[in-house]
């Protein structure tokens, strides 16, 4: 199977390992797939020179000197990488998959691995990472609707999604309910929605995890 790519740019699998044997058999393997590999000897020269826009994959060894993998995976997290990372390591234990996993490793492998095993768990990681991106921008594009919202709209729109009639939330408002029914007719407008239920989710994708009102 041919990796999903943007036209003359095939995704990058950043491979850390620090046996070069081993690491030049991963690049041979990941160029006839069809990737763009770079080759790292530590964790320490991958964050030397991380990748500059964030996508692809990181096939990432376990057990390195200085620096290890679980390590480096922390390090990412705490920066706000959103790489996605397949463990790849011939010295795996329960413990330490399951805390790889846990910090959010796409898949946790033991070597010798299976070329087809392999491939599909970096086709897999690839593709969470492309769902990630696109809620991402689904809620940035969400986050720009709401913005152009007035004041009042933001208020009537609290009102819609908790449920409320327009006569209550004209009461609430002190206003009439003609003029709730328009605010309503002009903030489906600038969201984008085509129903109530829509401009609910649109909504509570906006609420920090917290809850509570959209960010403004």
């Amino acid at each position: 199977m041919t990796p999903a790519r943007e036209p003359g740019h095939p995704p990058v699998i950043h491979v850390v390992d620090d046996d070069d044997a081993f690491r030049a058999a991963m690049a041979r393997l990941l160029r006839v797939a069809g990737y763009e590999v770079k080759e790292y000897r530590s964790a320490g020269e991958y964050l030397l020179d991380p990748p500059s826009d964030g996508t692809g994959c990181l096939l990432l060894d376990l057990h390195m000197p200085g620096p290890d993998g679980l390590e480096l995976q922390e390090a990412l997290i705490r920066r706000g990488d959103s790489l996605p990372v397949v463990f790849l390591t011939g010295h795996g234990d329960v413990r330490s998959s399951v805390r790889a996993m846990r910090q959010g490793a796409a898949d946790f492998l033991t070597k010798p691995v299976n070329r087809e095993e392999l491939l599909a768990a970096i086709r897999a990681a690839l593709q969470r990472q492309e769902r990630e991106q696109s809620s991402s921008r689904w809620r940035r594009d969400l986050a720009g609707r709401y913005a152009t919202l007035t004041p009042r709209e933001k208020q009537v729109l609290e009102g819609v999604v908790t449920g409320a009639l327009n006569k209550q939330i004209a009461a609430l408002l002190g206003t009439s309910e003609r003029t709730v029914k328009a605010h309503r007719a002009k903030i489906m407008q600038k969201m984008r929605v085509a129903s109530v239920a829509e401009l609910v989710l649109a909504t509570a994708a906006l609420r920090p995890r917290t809850g509570g009102r959209p960010e403004d």
